[in-house]
């Protein structure tokens, strides 16, 4: 399966390099062909433009400046997203990925507005993350990033797509045990993919 990895950290020895190392070792494993798209080592600019937004609607001229991205993200059987939880969200970097990439003629045809058809052809989707906070908190608060990923992502994707969630909640605390259990399972996980 064709995976597109969206990795969005902008410390490469960070906890979250470990977790990428591990996951695309699993996906590796499964016999996946993976796409990475690092958004901090590509300078992905996450801002929608006034004259972008102009464009929007128009097929023709929205995907400029993304074209290579959105190729890729067309190409996409799967797609995994990894990222840090900030203020109970994704990095700004991942949002405006998404803001930018998921637009009419790649995402979704609007050329009726009554039938609004998805393009993408992702079957299967996988969200990777740690938060700062505890599984409690999260809660308290919606948990918006679980819903991001496990509701709208899951939306755009082709059909019925299945969808997986891997966090690691308070990580501020966690023990070298903890983390050790988390990287395993996101690399069994992947492998299962």
């Amino acid at each position: 399966m064709r995976v597109l990895y969206v990795y969005c950290h902008p410390l490469e020895d960070s906890f979250h390099g470990a977790i990428r190392a591990r996951a695309l070792a699993g996906l590796a494993r499964a016999g996946h062909e993976v796409d990475l798209v690092d958004l901090y080592a590509d300078g992905f600019d996450p801002v929608l433009s006034g004259d972008e937004r102009r464009r929007y609607h128009d097929t023709t001229l929205n995907q400029t400046g993304v074209e290579d991205y959105a190729r890729r993200l067309l190409a996409a059987e799967g797609l995994v997203v990894q990222f840090p939880v900030w203020s109970f969200g994704p990095p700004a970097m991942l949002k405006g990925f998404v803001d930018r990439l998921f637009i009419p003629g790649v995402a979704f045809d609007i050329s009726d507005p009554a039938n609004v058809r998805r393009m993408l052809g992702y079957r299967r989707l996988a969200g990777i993350t740690t938060y700062g906070r505890p599984w409690t908190r999260a809660v308290a608060v919606g948990d918006p990033p679980r819903r991001w990923v496990m509701r709208y992502l899951r939306l755009m994707g082709r059909g019925w797509v299945r969808a997986r969630y891997h966090a690691l909640y308070h990580m501020n605390v966690a023990t070298d045990a903890d983390r050790a259990a988390f990287l395993a399972r996101v690399e069994r996980a992947m492998a299962r993919f």
